[in-house]
């Protein structure tokens, strides 16, 4: 009799362990857009495509927003990280055209519900320019499901415009409001993004004073983020401006946030490596450094609330 009691509690045990509730790997990349320019300086996307991949595999998001995503370069993306599916169209023609903000999300761990983009406009229902900004700019989400846990969670993407005050305004009001027509009451969500404001700005405290998002740096009970998040393609670049962020819903736990600052080597040696202190049996050189994208990633470690 004691030895089943026994198999019962561990039974329970364990039961209880497969439904609790797990922490979501979050992200948000700008990838910087495909384009002839940066191939002057070694930083083309052929060149780095494959780094890049490989820091977003060895990050192993469970879900993330990317920026200034081509078509070509969604591809190639797809191509190297086969666990992900996407949400999200070209912002010029709501299919392949432009720059996509897209919504990738681990196909294995989670079942999409529905999904979408609107434009960051007046008429956010139709491919279109808002207010004074100078490109098209869209916001995608995704409605998820966990397969492990059944919980449910709203992610919204976006990239607001890098000259329109007034459009970067207007967009973070136009997304509070859409989060709040599209998720309704619930506090499951995230929304990532390169929102081309620092934490100092206006629109910045329209998101942080809309009682409902936080900003996840801010909430995090651990957090590596030494700068900003934009490098210029120079890791010796130094500000303390954040532009890319990830908001979760008021009640998310954030365990962790991180800043990414990766950068790697590339080209031919240029000198010997002189170091301070080193075993005499290190042989090293110098070489160029590298960013994979003119931004640094994000992550957030966060538990959604329970349900009350």
């Amino acid at each position: 009799m004691k030895r089943i009691y026994i198999l019962l509690v561990l039974c329970i045990a364990l039961s209880i362990s497969a439904f609790a509730k797990k922490e979501l790997n979050i992200g948000s990349y700008n990838i910087r857009l495909l384009t002839k320019v940066d191939y002057e300086h070694n930083d083309g996307w052929d060149q780095r495509r494959n780094i890049l991949c490989d820091l977003i595999r060895f990050q192993n998001f469970d879900a993330f927003g990317a920026q200034e995503v081509t078509h070509p370069q969604l591809e190639d993306m797809l191509q190297r990280l086969p666990d992900y599916e996407y949400e999200g169209v070209g912002r010029d023609d709501g299919a392949q055209k432009g720059e996509y903000s897209p919504v990738f999300y681990n196909k294995t761990r989670f079942k999409k519900l529905g999904g979408g983009t609107f434009w960051l406009s007046e008429t956010p229902d139709k491919v279109s320019f808002g207010w004074d900004a100078v490109c098209r700019r869209v916001c995608s989400y995704v409605h998820l499901k966990d397969k492990e846990t059944k919980q449910e969670f709203w992610f919204f993407n976006a990239h607001l415009d890098h000259r329109g005050t007034t459009a970067r305004k207007e967009a973070v009001k136009l997304i509070v409001a859409k989060i709040a027509e599209l998720a309704g009451k619930t506090d499951n969500i995230v929304v990532t993004g390169d929102f081309n404001v620092s934490q100092f700005s206006e629109a910045y405290e329209t998101m942080v004073g809309s009682q409902k998002l936080v900003d996840a740096y801010t909430v995090a009970k651990a957090r590596f983020a030494p700068g900003g998040t934009f490098n210029g393609w120079d890791a010796s670049n130094f500000t303390i401006s954040r532009i890319d962020h990830i908001f979760v819903g008021k009640g998310t736990e954030v365990s962790r946030y991180g800043e990414l600052t990766y950068h790697y080597w590339l080209g031919e040696k240029i000198s010997d490596a002189e170091f301070r202190a080193a075993p005499t049996d290190i042989k090293a050189e110098k070489r160029e450094v590298h960013c994979p994208s003119d931004h640094y990633p994000i992550n957030a470690w966060i538990t959604f609330p329970k349900k009350k």
